[in-house]
């Protein structure tokens, strides 16, 4: 069993930053993997940032350059940090762990709320 709590998101104006964290607990394999999703109004959850087998990462097209994924082993946090924001990133985004071998281990965080506008 994982628990996954996602934390930092808000409201913030074009152009602005923000830095969301998500905390894991629970029972962690050598070979899970985080990272980020996010769902906006109407449209289906889509990947945002994560991190693959060998430590690389992968973001969507729509933020390379702008987000970057990061991790504090010792926590089992992992972290996005979020910059040039715009208002297409308002959506919920949600931490996802997934297991790079077993397809049936996902956990999902409740989500936060990512609101861009100004």
């Amino acid at each position: 069993q994982v628990q996954l709590v996602e934390s930092g998101g808000g409201l913030v104006q074009p152009g602005g930053s923000l830095r969301l964290s998500c905390a894991a607990s629970g029972s962690i394999f050598s070979n899970d993997l985080m990272g980020w999703y996010r769902q906006a109004p109407g449209k289906q959850r889509e990947l945002v940032a994560t991190f693959t087998s060998g430590g690389w990462t992968n973001y969507a097209d729509s933020v390379k350059g702008r987000f970057t994924i990061s991790k504090d082993n010792t926590k089992n946090t992992v972290y996005l940090q979020m910059n040039s924001l715009k208002p297409e990133d308002t959506a919920v985004y949600y931490c996802n762990l997934r297991n790079s071998y077993s397809v049936s281990r996902m956990y999902w965080g409740q989500g936060t709320q990512v609101t861009v506008s100004s």
